[in-house]
């Protein structure tokens, strides 16, 4: 049985598991990072800030860079083994580049950024090196075979 994730909530984990392909695992771990980079939006939107404001925030980024590292580990060990992965590398390629905007967007001019840049910074590495992944992928996987009509 694979190790549960500490950044993945029981029922994401469940999901991650029951995936039959690496591309189905690929698109939840992205799925998830997507949910985290919402997450990190409402906490920079909200007027009013507790006290775990910055843990939270924190946590948030840490849990996006592992679904990103993961989702990277997951299509290296598909290309390992020479799944067909290249609905995967797609959406990968799609995320990546939509995440980091973001993050760039974000360290570029929020006021707060000194309370989370150490956190930011490491969520920006794990974007590159899931681009870097992704683009060592999309240069092994050979291009899907082109159909010909009968004629």
């Amino acid at each position: 049985m694979a190790q549960k994730k500490d950044y993945l909530g029981e029922l994401e984990a469940d999901k991650i598991r029951d995936a039959e392909t690496a591309t189905q695992r690929v698109k939840l771990y992205l799925l998830f990072a997507s949910d985290r980079i919402k997450k990190i939006q409402y906490e920079l939107e909200r007027t009013t800030r507790d006290r775990m404001w910055e843990d939270r925030l924190s946590s948030l980024f840490n849990a996006f860079s592992g679904c990103l590292d993961d989702a990277a580990d997951t299509l290296d060990a598909a290309l390992d083994k020479l799944e067909d992965i290249r609905p995967a590398i797609k959406e990968m390629d799609a995320k990546t580049k939509e995440f980091q905007l973001y993050l760039d967007k974000l360290s570029a001019g929020n006021p707060d950024l000194p309370k989370f840049k150490d956190a930011l910074d490491d969520a920006r590495e794990a974007t590159q090196e899931a681009m870097k992944t992704t683009e060592k992928a999309a240069k092994a996987v050979p291009a899907a075979p082109v159909r010909r009509k009968p004629s």
